[in-house]
Order: structure tokens, then C-alpha cells, then sequence
């Protein structure tokens, strides 16, 4: 395959000398950016992503291939793995508009992002535009003026060796996905997916899921006393007695509960310590040795895309997909560099910057000594030139960003990294004491900040410098050896050891980045997926993996270990870096791993038949009187039992969301198969009605009921648990509660009542004005829906509310005459648009906020209503036409020719300077 691109011998001279330049990126965001950075006379579109892709579904199959095995895979594995390109029908617009441009321009740039994945989007536009005029690609890693120019001048061809790693990886991921994802539908679920980074991600959850229904909790006394001399008091803690170490929390075996096998350490019970407690109370103490250890930190690297994601969740909550969206948008207008990188240098240029700013807002004694450079530790290196840090020669700091709300966040975190990065050392001493009193040894530490350094701008974990400052530092008063310190009071503690945590959002980035699985530029979407398919749910930052997780896992793990082992995985990433830099051939890298007895389609024919049905689709967890099975509508309990005819019989009840593989035991089984099997237990009695109220586990999680279900009572009140409210800990006053939702709270000072629910999304306020408009606000963590008050509602309705993906209006633009709703503007990850309701409507190019009206905006969205309806229109007419085509005789027609934008082994050819 050749591809047609054009190039002059100088190309940079050819550029200034052309008037029609087209220039091609991927979002309507960056296009305007770019778009104040070139001439006039350059015309700049953006394709929306990728232009073409392997379908999605068997509609997107192009009719000469239909009939093909290999098409709904979209990889003809028989041929040399040439992928079934296609146009999906919502970007056939964009490429009709892309090719009418091409045809008036006299020069094409392409300028999409600089990594693999944007080298194949340049690809796939040359491949399906054919443009006949010179061609080059045009890359920067921030859209600032002069990273503009540079581009300008410093064009290049296509990187042919990144573009095959892309598409093998895609292919790859195809093969892999849809290829297991039936296996798993027939033997598991329907609807489930396997990914090759998404079944290890999956893995690494189950796995500690695991670790935590193992752990058996171990306990251990000890002693805390405090104590005063000069004036200044502190704590310490017994760390021996006797001379032999007091057990702690790692002493434990995690599986028994019990000290580890060879451990020298002494276990308190409660008796010993509260005998020991008194015992100290009446014994001189003294101080027996005095230490202080002058210690350095240096400030960490900036910013990766591994390290933002991990970071910003530990900070701000940020989701890695809510990360990565807000990145992109600083990105495409010209706050941050670009977000996919894997390297944590830093330019000249920015090194300069990020001094400049240290020595205005801090002063000199704050910079480091000399500009500081950093060197990328990772297995596995991406393009991008840079950390991620503020654009430009000079950074704008946070105060004059004029950004907003998590835009803003984000960039705060970004600059203060970075400039951290430029700043001195942290100077710190770390002190110790140790005490003795009788036969007893205690410890106090401590840490003197001696200079801040470069926490004086950004501490890991904290939002606020000064109050980090303010909680390391723990000093201790002036002690010597053979001082007398008087005890305050001594306090015997107990303790408990805790199971392992859940991997958070960070936590899992950082283990798949440590063990060299997918590219951190992947890890928001791999994760989004995973809970999106039911994998996990994300509950207060934890990852919880499902019952469906479980067996999917239990069934790889069988029947295909290779693919859910991480150093397996690990390698296959290697390979496809390898294959970027041209150190490994694309195609017997594939064949390898699909075609022969070992590879992925011969092990699941071979596999599939052996597969058992009701043991993939059963978790097999100790210690339960029962099993847990996968069903249609989820997870399950089933148990045997003797039923009054005395023979033996099936007893099935749905497991609630809320109970997780950890946290299912005996005690928890048995009650919900008891309220199965006997039904539901009263908790009292309804004064107002005389019904009974019930408290029931369903599918979404525990609820009160009014009365039992019947003819006379086909649908009984129902009301929710909120959430965090456990059912052990209801009281009836609650249920009753909870079932005379919503309730008022008054009058609202300009109107219309005010009432606190409990709806599918929380408890929530609204105030209903009139004729039907209403305007809700979510109650926060601290409220609770049954005592909230008519002042914190008003407090609540007086926020702005915020759209959907927690976007906050940037505009009110009112509400039109004969409407009831208001009309927004917001700002998304397509750019700038109005909503109104339920109906959105971009803004025309080049429009900004100010730009619109309210007599502008309900124009847009008229146009918008209407296009809308006439697509359902046009979609009802052709189903139509098909059902009346169905029923004539079929004309059998000659195949169509379609191309199919094969990738072939052999590289593509770029015709050189001076060919043409």
C-alpha cells in the first residue's frame, strides 16, 4: 500500500509561499486555540478523533464483506491481519466537510496530537481524504505562539513505526476482546467484556478482594502516656518491656490473626496493660537517650500522565477519567503541555520560567541552588518531549488564569509541581527520645522543620502547603539524657489490625504503571470500562470488585493464566514499544500470537467445549452454607433444603449490590436466605396506618416497606436506605420516616414550596415553583434528609447548580418567552454550547460566551430541535422503505469495491523531497 503525500524540496519555503493552507486537529477546542497562532489565510478543521475504525457492530459492516467469517472481527486474520477500516455514520458528516475543504486548498498540515495515537489519526485522514497536495505533519506539544512557529518551521513526514505500533495495538486489543468477550457471554453473562489490560486491571482488584476475606484481624494492647518538662508536653509510646519489643500491627499474620511464626516480641492483652498502666504511674521516668538526625528532601518530578492521575484523585477526587478530560481541555487552550507523557523532563525554557516564578513569589533563598533536571525512570517510555507543566516561556500562575472550578484545581496542581520542581530542599531534623520508667521502655519522635524549602509551594497529599507545614511539624521540648519528665497521664490503647485497602483510582494507576501494563495514557478509559461493565463500583475512592468479577477472573485465570498475568502482559507492552522503534516486525508478532496450537484462537476453540457452564457461572467462597452464583440480573445465593413435602429443593435469593466478595460471611448469607425463605421480619408497626413495616434486601441494597404486597395492595410503599445508613442500626421511627418522604419544609421567600426526598440519585431539596418548574439540589454528606431544615435548604438552592459530568453554567441567559426552562451555556469537551432542558446546541466557530443572546441561543436551539426530528423522520422513512424492499425479489448485484486502508507488513512509502 502507498501512500500519496506530496513533498517539495523546501517545504518551509513552500509553506510561506502558499496562500490555502489547510490545517487538520482533532477537536473543535483546539482548532480555535491553533487558530490564533496562524496566518490569516490558514483554514483550520478539526476531524473529532479518529475519522474511521474497525466496526463497532455488524450495521457498520460494508455489504461486500458481510458475508466474510472475519468481518465482525474486522480483522481478516487470514490475510496478513488487515483491519476492516470504516467510517462510522457520526463522523461521515465531519469527513464530507474535511474533503470539501481539501479541494480548496493548495497545502495540507496535519497537526494532531504528538503520540502514537495521533500519528494513526494522520494516518487514517491521508488514507481516506487521498489528498492530491503536498502534505506534511506538523507537531508541538503545547499551543503556545511560539511552539506554533517552531512547528511551522520544523515540519516532518509520518512516523511510520509509531503508526504501526498504534494499529498493532488496536488490532491487537480487537483480537483479544473479541475474540474471549463470546466465550465469556456464553459461559459467565451477557454483555461482559476481556481486554488485555482490562482483565489484568480486573485481576489486581479480585486479588486483593481476596487477600481481604482471607484476613483474619489480630489484637494488641499498648500503652500512651503523656508527659511535660519545662513547660512543653508530648506523647510517647511503649515500645518494650522487659527488654523484649512490644507486638504491633505488622508482628501479624494476615491469614490466622496471629503473631507471625518466629517473631521475639511480647503480645499484651488488656489486663497486662491496664496492670502495666497503673504500674508507670507511680515509677520515676527518665529520659535514657537523646537523638537528632538532620534530614534532606528534595521536591519530586513534575508531572507524568501517570503521577496527574494518581495525584489528582489522592487531592481533588478526580477520577482518572475526569483527570484526563480536564487535561485535555487545558491542553487544547494553551494552559498545560501535552498530557500524554511518559518523561518528566523539562525544557530550558521552562525550567527558566519555573525559576522565574520561585524567585517572585518566594525569593532567591527559596531556588535551588542550580536548574534541576529530571530523568524518566519508566519501563516503558512515550513520545512526548516533556512533563506535563504550564505553557508558554513564562507561566501564568494560578490567580490570572481566569480559570474556574476543577479547570482551575487542575492547573494549581500542575504549577505548583512544577515550580516546586525549581526549589531548594526541604531542611528537616528528626527527633527521638526514649524513656525509661521500671522495666518499661517508651519512644517519643518528633520533626523540626528547619527551612520549608520547596514545601512552601507543594506538599504530596495536601492541598495546602501551610497547613502540611503546620501538621509534619511535631516538636519536643528540650530534653537531656537523665532528665525527669512528669507523666500527665498514661492511657492503655487497644488495637486491631486492619485488611488490606482496596486499590483506589491511583493506587491501581501506580501498580499498573510499577508492573508495566497498558500506557498510563489508557488507564481513564481501562478503568472507566471496568465499572461501567460492572466490574467494580467506586465507593468513597475504593475500587470494590463484583461477584461477576470473581468468576470472570476465576475462568481466565483456568483456562487462559497468560493473559491475566501481569509479567506476561507486561512483556506484551514491551513488544509493542519495540515495535515503534522498528526493533520488531508488526505482523509475525501477530501470527505468533493468534495463529498455531498456542496461540489465542486455537486455545479458545480447543478451551470452550471444556468449559462448564454452572461452575464458571458459580464463586466459589469458604466458609459459606451456600453458593454464590451469576445470573441475568446479577449475583445470587442458592441453597439446598427439605421442603414440606420433605423432598429437597433449590433455595435462590438475590444477593444486595451494597454486599461485597469481602464482606460476605455465614451470618450475612443465612439472614437473607431466612428472609427468603420466611419472608420478611417485622421492626414495628405504622401508628397512622396499623400496617406492619418490613425491612428487605433487594438487588440495588436494603428498604423499608409498608405492609406486604397482595391483591388489596399490589404496590406498598417502598422507601430506600440512604446511603452509609446501615439496616442493623434502623430504628422504626426512621422507617416511618424515611416512608412519609417527600415532606415539606415551607415556603420558599419568593414563592413555592420547598420539600426534602430521597430519590434515585440521594436525598435531595427542591423547590417547586409553579406550573410544573422545580429546581433540585443533592443534600451533602453531613445533611440528613429526615432533619434537614427549611435555612440549610434555602443555603443549598442558593449554589449554583451544576450540569451534567459537574459542569457549572458559565452563563444564565434566562428563560424565553412561553417556556418554562431556563437557557444555559456551558463549556464541554467539544466546546462551548447552550442547553436548555434536555436539548443542547453548539455555538457557531469562532462565538464566545458574550457573543450569545438569548434570542440567539433559542434560535440554535430551534435549528437544533429540528434536525433532530427530521433524522427520526428520515430513520422511520428508510425503516419503511426496508420492510416494502423486504418483500420484492432480491437483484443480485456484483461485489463493491471498497478499500479497506490495509496495513501491510512492508512500510508505508512517503513520496521524498525532489521525487516529484
Amino acid at each position: 500500500m502507498q501512500l500519496a503525500c506530496r513533498c517539495d524540496k523546501d517545504w518551509n519555503g513552500y509553506i510561506s509561499s502558499v496562500a490555502n493552507t489547510l490545517v487538520i486537529v482533532e477537536s473543535p477546542t483546539k482548532a480555535r486555540t491553533i487558530r490564533g497562532f496562524l496566518p490569516k489565510d490558514f483554514r483550520v478543521e478539526a476531524s473529532m478523533g479518529h475519522v474511521r475504525d474497525l466496526p463497532n457492530n455488524a450495521s457498520e459492516i460494508p455489504a461486500a464483506q458481510k458475508g466474510q467469517k472475519w468481518a465482525n472481527l474486522g480483522v481478516n486474520t487470514t490475510a496478513d491481519f488487515e483491519p476492516l477500516y470504516v467510517v462510522p455514520k457520526e463522523k461521515k458528516k465531519v469527513v464530507k466537510e474535511l474533503k470539501a475543504a481539501l479541494k480548496e486548498a493548495d497545502q495540507l498540515l496535519l497537526a494532531t496530537d504528538e503520540d502514537r495515537e495521533g500519528e494513526s489519526i494522520s494516518w487514517h485522514l491521508l488514507q481516506l481524504l487521498a489528498p492530491k497536495v503536498p502534505v506534511k505533519r506538523m507537531v508541538f506539544h503545547e499551543i503556545t505562539k511560539e511552539a506554533i512557529a517552531k512547528a511551522l518551521d520544523q515540519p516532518r513526514d509520518l512516523d511510520m513505526e509509531l503508526v504501526h505500533a498504534q494499529e498493532t495495538r488496536r488490532i491487537l486489543d480487537r483480537l483479544v476482546g473479541y475474540t474471549l468477550s463470546p466465550l465469556l457471554w456464553k459461559k459467565v453473562a451477557w454483555g461482559l467484556s476481556a481486554g488485555r489490560v482490562q482483565s489484568v486491571a480486573v485481576r489486581l482488584l479480585v486479588q486483593r478482594e481476596r487477600a481481604r476475606r482471607a484476613f483474619r484481624s489480630g489484637s494488641y494492647w499498648d500503652l500512651k502516656a503523656k508527659l511535660e518538662k519545662g513547660g512543653g508536653q508530648f506523647e510517647a509510646k511503649l515500645t518494650s518491656l522487659a527488654g523484649q519489643k512490644i507486638a504491633t500491627g505488622s508482628d501479624f499474620d494476615e491469614t490466622t490473626g496471629d503473631l507471625k511464626a518466629g517473631r521475639n516480641v511480647r503480645l499484651l492483652g488488656e489486663s497486662d496493660a491496664l496492670t502495666l498502666s497503673e504500674s508507670v504511674r507511680s515509677s520515676q521516668w527518665r529520659v535514657e537517650a537523646v537523638e537528632e538526625k538532620p534530614t534532606v528532601r528534595k521536591p519530586v518530578p513534575p508531572f507524568t500522565t501517570s503521577t496527574l492521575q494518581q495525584e489528582a484523585n489522592r487531592k481533588l477526587r478526580f477520577s482518572a477519567r475526569e483527570t484526563m478530560r480536564c487535561a485535555q481541555g487545558l491542553y487544547e487552550r494553551g494552559f498545560i503541555t501535552y498530557m500524554r507523557t511518559d518523561s518528566v523532563h523539562l525544557s530550558e525554557q521552562a525550567i527558566q520560567a519555573a525559576r522565574s516564578c520561585v524567585g517572585s513569589r518566594y525569593g532567591d533563598d527559596y531556588l535551588s541552588k542550580t536548574p534541576r533536571q529530571f530523568s524518566t525512570k519508566s519501563r516503558n517510555a512515550q513520545e512526548a518531549h516533556e512533563a506535563i507543566r504550564p505553557a508558554g516561556e513564562s507561566f501564568r500562575s494560578p490567580s490570572e488564569s481566569g480559570l474556574e472550578g476543577r479547570d482551575m484545581a487542575l492547573y494549581e496542581l500542575i504549577w505548583k509541581r512544577t515550580v516546586a520542581s525549581q526549589m531548594a530542599e526541604a531542611r528537616l531534623t528528626m527527633l527521638a527520645v526514649d524513656l525509661r520508667v521500671a522495666d518499661a521502655k517508651f519512644r517519643a519522635t518528633g520533626k523540626r522543620i528547619d527551612f520549608p524549602g520547596f514545601f512552601r509551594a507543594y506538599v504530596e497529599g495536601s492541598d495546602d502547603p501551610d497547613a502540611a507545614l503546620e501538621g509534619q511539624e511535631v516538636l519536643l521540648p528540650n530534653l537531656a539524657v537523665d532528665d525527669s519528665p512528669t507523666l500527665q497521664d498514661v492511657e492503655a490503647l487497644g488495637h486491631q489490625t486492619q485488611p488490606p485497602a482496596r486499590y483506589s483510582e491511583a493506587s491501581l494507576v501506580k501498580m499498573l504503571e510499577k508492573e508495566g501494563i497498558g500506557r498510563p495514557s489508557t488507564y481513564a478509559s481501562i478503568i472507566g470500562t471496568i465499572v461501567d461493565r460492572g466490574y467494580a463500583a467506586l465507593q468513597n475512592n475504593s475500587l470494590t470488585p463484583s461477584f461477576t468479577a470473581f468468576a470472570v477472573t476465576a475462568l481466565l485465570e483456568e483456562h487462559f493464566p497468560d493473559l491475566v498475568d501481569t509479567s506476561f502482559t507486561a512483556r506484551m507492552e514491551f513488544t509493542l514499544d519495540e515495535i515503534s522503534t522498528g526493533k520488531v516486525q508488526w505482523l509475525p508478532y501477530l501470527e505468533g500470537f493468534y495463529k498455531g496450537e498456542k496461540g489465542l484462537e486455537s486455545q479458545v476453540q480447543q478451551r470452550e467445549g471444556d468449559i462448564d457452564s454452572s461452575v464458571s457461572r458459580t464463586v466459589d467462597l469458604e466458609g459459606l452454607p451456600c453458593v454464590v452464583r451469576i445470573g441475568r440480573f446479577g449475583a445470587y445465593l442458592e441453597a439446598k433444603r427439605v421442603g414440606d413435602d420433605g423432598e429437597e429443593e433449590s433455595l435462590k435469593a438475590t444477593l444486595p449490590q451494597e454486599i461485597t466478595p469481602a464482606d460476605l460471611d455465614a451470618e450475612k448469607a443465612e439472614l437473607i436466605l431466612k428472609q427468603k425463605a420466611d419472608g420478611p421480619e417485622s421492626i414495628g408497626e405504622d401508628p397512622e396506618t396499623g400496617d406492619q413495616v418490613y425491612l428487605l434486601f433487594g438487588q440495588y441494597g436494603p428498604y423499608v416497606q409498608r405492609g406486604q404486597v397482595g391483591e388489596d395492595n399490589p404496590k406498598p410503599k417502598r422507601a430506600s436506605l440512604p446511603k452509609g445508613k446501615k439496616p442493623d442500626e434502623l430504628s422504626l421511627d426512621e422507617a416511618l420516616g424515611l416512608l412519609r418522604l417527600p415532606r415539606l419544609l415551607g415556603e420558599h421567600p419568593d414563592g413555592g414550596r420547598i420539600q426534602a426526598g430521597l430519590g434515585r440519585f440521594g436525598p435531595y431539596v427542591v423547590w417547586d415553583k409553579s406550573k410544573g418548574e422545580k429546581d433540585y439540589r443533592s443534600l451533602k454528606a453531613e445533611d440528613d434528609v429526615l432533619a434537614v431544615g427549611l435555612s440549610r435548604a434555602l443555603e443549598l438552592l442558593a449554589m449554583p447548580k451544576r450540569g451534567r459530568g459537574g459542569r457549572t453554567a458559565l452563563k444564565d441567559l434566562g428563560i424565553p418567552d412561553g417556556s418554562e426552562e431556563k437557557v444555559q451555556v456551558f463549556d464541554g469537551p467539544y466546546g462551548l454550547y447552550v442547553k436548555q432542558g434536555k436539548l443542547n446546541a453548539s455555538l457557531p466557530e469562532g462565538k464566545g460566551v458574550d457573543d450569545i443572546s438569548l434570542d440567539v441561543a433559542v434560535e440554535l436551539l430551534a435549528a437544533k430541535a429540528l434536525s433532530k426530528k427530521t433524522s427520526r423522520r428520515k430513520k422511520s422513512t428508510s425503516t419503511t422503505s426496508k420492510k416494502t424492499a423486504a418483500s420484492k425479489p432480491k437483484t443480485r448485484k456484483p461485489p463493491a469495491t471498497t478499500k479497506t486502508g490495509r496495513l501491510r507488513a512492508s512500510a508505508v512509502r512517503v513520496i521524498k523531497p525532489g521525487e516529484v
